[in-house]
């Protein structure tokens, strides 16, 4: 953004930053937080410390010490930050989407760096992880929260290396599913409510964390591994013991599964030796438009069934298998714990809707220099990241606004008459209405444990595998173009 779009968004960057004020506790430090954000949305090539306090005019040593020493709570603006779009951008058909991104750094001083598969660059590399919590609705997107992942080996067990990287005791080694569902809980906190959750099977593929979203009732759509294993045929429990069977000693424990009950498969069997799966017949879905034609992926699903922490049966769940028409052998697997009812149609746009948090990190990359940051120490990097959030959502919000303002003053185009193969998944949103609304509760509400109906999430827009999910060419992305007129 040039100096002139700085000019014209200068007064609504106040007013939306006054929101966090609370937050602290001197005003030298609201400042710094405005020169902050201003040069994360400004058009500097680079967006650290010096280069945004070189702009500004001021030392650079004080934005570090805004990032490392002053006292101000980084919570309370995350916090504040989510209550804002609970309350201006709640949506019955919201997806909540689940995600991590890295970012290459050098020498072994930067809290949580590790030699590590680095997903910015496609291979192992020196970098540092976080997790994020993004939100999509059909016509917005932002991300939420953000946190730095702290390597069990190389940082939780030697403490005297975290003291050197600022990291306080208390902060310990989470798998990246634990932080995962923290964020969600902690987005349940603030008033926001995902009618969908989506993740990728480095989420999908760990129990513990699907059980926890059961629990509070929380629909899902999540990609699993091909070696996640499931029932294909609701297998029999034992209550109690029989009669005739019954013998001395230690008493068995009950419920239990009957000796000769099925075996679990592994979910990339199940095409090849499941009989209920065979019967099912391959349906085309035309995910997008590409620039060479349609991307089309064909898909069947199927009635499956987990084990829970005792090993015994939960409730029926869906699996979906999808394969792209153009590669068979790029085969996808998700799982849902949706209700029976749930279309596959429904399934496919929420599992598809993950390139969104894609287009956010690229965003905020690209746009806000989220990957540009310097600092070394653990609550500088922590900052950083959640003030990010803070840019993103004031990016996401005036594209949004101007967008607005546009189609208000232009005509919109007509319906696509031109229909490819297979089942469109990128239809009118009117088109797509849930028969019962996602309740909405009020900022603070605890979450409602009863399972809400499955809602239509936000449309599909590309279906690329985990190594090209960065191709998200089919939203636009965020810039502050210097031409609109505010």
């Amino acid at each position: 953004m040039d100096v002139e779009t700085i000019r014209k968004i200068r007064p609504s960057l106040r007013r939306y930053l006054d929101e966090f004020n609370g937050c602290f506790v001197k005003s030298a430090s609201r400042r710094h937080m405005q020169t902050y954000v201003t040069g994360q949305l400004s058009g500097l090539e680079r967006k650290s410390i010096e280069p945004i306090a070189d702009a500004a005019g001021v030392p650079p040593r004080t934005l570090q010490e805004f990032l490392s020493l002053f006292r101000w709570d980084e919570g309370a603006v995350r916090d504040r930050l989510q209550r804002r779009v609970a309350r201006r951008q709640g949506h019955p058909h919201s997806v909540g989407i689940i995600d991590e991104t890295s970012f290459v750094k050098k020498g072994n001083k930067t809290a949580g760096v590790q030699r590590q598969f680095c997903g910015s660059v496609g291979k192992t590399e020196n970098c540092v992880i976080s997790v994020h919590l993004g939100y999509a609705t059909p016509e917005f997107h932002t991300l939420l929260d953000g946190e730095l992942y702290l390597p069990e080996e190389t940082w939780h067990e030697d403490r005297e290396r975290c003291r050197r990287a600022g990291i306080p005791d208390d902060v310990v080694y989470r798998p990246k599913w634990r932080m995962a569902l923290e964020q969600v809980h902690r987005a349940y906190t603030n008033g926001l409510r995902f009618a969908w959750l989506t993740f990728d099977e480095g989420y999908g593929g760990k129990p513990p964390f699907l059980r926890a979203l059961d629990e509070v009732g929380q629909n899902y759509v999540g990609e699993v591994p091909a070696s996640f294993r499931v029932w294909t045929r609701q297998p029999e429990v034992m209550y109690r013991e029989h009669e005739s069977h019954r013998r001395t000693g230690r008493p068995r424990k009950f419920p239990r599964l009957k000796v000769q009950t099925n075996p679990t498969v592994e979910v990339r069997n199940i095409l090849t030796y499941s009989p209920v799966m065979r019967r099912e017949s391959w349906q085309e879905y035309r995910i997008k438009d590409g620039a060479k034609g349609p991307i089309v992926w064909e898909a069947k699903r199927i009635l499956v069934w987990l084990a829970d922490e005792d090993g015994l049966p939960t409730r029926a769940h869906h699996l979906v298998v999808a394969r792209n028409v153009l590669d068979p052998g790029e085969v996808k697997y998700f799982l849902s714990n949706a209700p029976e009812e749930t279309t596959v149609e429904i399934l496919l746009l929420v599992a598809f809707s993950r390139w969104r948090v894609e287009r956010m990190f690229q965003d905020s990359k690209g746009e806000l220099g989220m990957d540009h940051f310097e600092v070394r120490r653990y609550i500088s990097i922590k900052r950083h990241l959640i003030v990010s959030c803070v840019s993103h959502l004031f990016l996401a919000e005036f594209w949004l606004a101007n967008r607005e303002k546009k189609n208000r003053t232009h005509d919109r185009s007509g319906s696509d008459r031109h229909r490819s193969t297979g089942a469109h998944l990128a239809p009118a949103w009117a088109l797509h209405t849930s028969d019962r609304p996602v309740h909405q509760p009020a900022v603070g509400e605890d979450p409602a444990p009863e399972r809400q109906s499955a809602p239509v999430p936000p449309q599909a827009n590309t279906a690329t595998s985990a190594q090209n999910r960065r191709q998200t060419q089919g939203h636009p992305h965020l810039p502050m173009a210097p031409d609109l007129a505010l």
